[in-house]
């Protein structure tokens, strides 16, 4: 199977998250002082932050070890998700671009996790003083991603079992 015929085809949309994240990960480290809120909306404010553990903080305080074992979780998803592309034909459209999307978020955390040690987080939503946890553009793409591959599965899926 060529490029042309399978999901990785959808590699330019990799690129393109890869880019965009690693550019505002860098505006936001270049404009904004560590820690400080930068209120955008009533919801919404610009907020460094950096995270050493994964989604929501978790194991950032564990010392260090976490960093690679991050890592290593990353690039082994990251292979995974490539086969996946590889063999996903190109028609399944959602499927592809939900991968493009997981694969693109994760390399874009992975950089910061392998360079940084850590993960640049600058997005702040809140309501009422109820706040989500910081996050960034590769965290974006990785739930949306997510998101398509759910609707994917529900809706679109090649092996839906057709019983009437």
């Amino acid at each position: 199977m060529t490029i042309q015929r399978t999901a990785l085809g959808w590699l330019w949309l990799v690129a393109v998250v890869l880019v965009l994240d690693l550019f505002t990960k860098y505006q936001a480290t270049s404009l904004l002082p560590y820690g400080v809120a930068h209120p955008q909306l009533p919801v919404f404010d610009l907020t460094l932050l950096h995270n050493t553990g994964a989604a929501f903080s978790f194991l950032a305080k564990a010392g260090g070890w976490q960093r690679w074992f991050f890592a290593a979780i990353a690039v082994g998803v990251s292979i995974v998700l490539l086969v996946w592309m590889a063999r996903t034909p190109r028609h399944q459209r959602w499927l592809g671009a939900g991968l493009a999307l997981l694969l693109g978020g994760a390399l874009g955390n992975l950089y910061d996790r392998i360079v940084q040690g850590y993960v640049i987080d600058f997005i702040s939503l809140h309501y009422k003083g109820y706040y989500f946890p910081a996050f960034n553009l590769a965290d974006t793409a990785i739930t949306i991603g997510a998101a398509m591959l759910i609707i994917d599965m529900i809706w679109f899926s090649d092996t839906k079992n057709n019983s009437n």
